[in-house]
């Protein structure tokens, strides 16, 4: 049972930790210290959710509804290019920026992101459901929860330090023009993202 958590684990913080959408998005909401809360708990339950479903056999209807996940894509598209113009354009109006370091986001709109995020990113049902679900059932009926205990466990590790730790880098972003850098440097990331779904 430990073996196979530990395998969750590290299995779950080798799909995780990598430069993604949600992961510049929780960054930033943790750099500008706003909402970091409900986007941590969003982004870790939903991913629990997920693993779940997965490892309770929902890849494979994943796996047969191809249009269900081709529909999810072109959606992530979608989103993901209106946020990236939307964070580019935000970027040019240095006076739109606090002195605190960033554009202030409401409760409502930090949520809405974070869930968008998550949920109309394709890969996370051919990684979490589909790739984590198939991993898991091979440690067996007993052993496959506590893969999905691992994995889940390294969500909750990766976004509470991504979104908490961040804090610690916010002595290099005291200016307005290091939130414009960054915003571009996202925006830039959120169009790559989305080049590369449409691309398939």
């Amino acid at each position: 049972m430990l073996d196979s958590t530990a395998a969750g684990l590290a299995t779950g913080l080798s799909l995780i930790v990598a430069i993604g959408a949600q992961n510049a998005f929780v960054l930033r909401q943790g750099l500008a210290r706003e909402h970091v809360v409900p986007v941590v708990a969003i982004c870790a339950v939903s991913d629990l959710l997920l693993i779940v479903a997965g490892v309770a056999g929902i890849g494979t209807v994943v796996e047969r509804a191809p249009a269900v996940v081709e529909v999810v894509r072109w959606l992530g598209v979608a989103f993901l290019t209106w946020y990236g113009v939307r964070t580019l354009l935000g970027a040019r109006k240095a006076a739109g920026l606090t002195a605190g370091g960033g554009r202030r986001t409401s409760l409502r709109s930090a949520v809405g992101r974070a869930t968008a995020l998550t949920w109309l990113n394709p890969h996370v049902y051919l990684d979490t459901v589909l790739l984590l679900g198939s991993i898991a059932n091979t440690h067996g009926s007993d052993g496959r929860w506590g893969f999905a205990a691992g994995a889940g466990a390294a969500s909750l590790l990766w976004f509470s330090g991504l979104g908490f730790g961040a804090r610690l880098l916010s002595p290099l972003l005291a200016r307005p023009r290091a939130w414009q850098v960054l915003d571009v440097l996202i925006g830039v990331t959120m169009l790559a993202i989305a080049v590369s779904l449409a691309l398939g």
